[in-house]
């Protein structure tokens, strides 16, 4: 087992040695793609997103509909309960948001 070197420990903390991409950052480093997005940012991604599980599943239902044997039955059930769970819950992130901006416009 080897220790850490002096040019590892500053104080009460030291720099860990990342041998896997899949550990978690340390604290002066940040992934590249990552932490750099605000609030409204993230909320207009995730509206993108669940749209685009709304328009999968409308894709889907329309080419059944046309082709019913290019598509597997099971497909356009998985579809749409993954967009009715994704809209619902963008609806209960949103109801929230809005009680909370009420909660606060409200304080006295």
């Amino acid at each position: 087992m080897t220790g850490l070197g002096i040019e590892q420990v500053s104080g009460d903390l030291f720099r860990m040695k990342t041998t896997s991409s899949r550990h978690v950052m340390g604290m002066n480093e940040t992934p590249l793609d990552e932490g750099k997005k605000d609030f409204g940012s993230l909320l207009a991604d995730s509206l993108q997103d669940v749209n685009g599980l709304q328009q999968d599943y409308a894709a889907l239902s329309q080419q059944a509909i046309t082709n019913p044997e290019s598509v597997d039955p099971h497909d356009i059930t998985i579809a749409g309960a993954e967009a009715n769970l994704a809209l619902n819950i963008t609806k209960n992130v949103i109801d929230r948001v809005i009680r909370a901006y009420k909660d606060l416009t409200t304080l006295r």
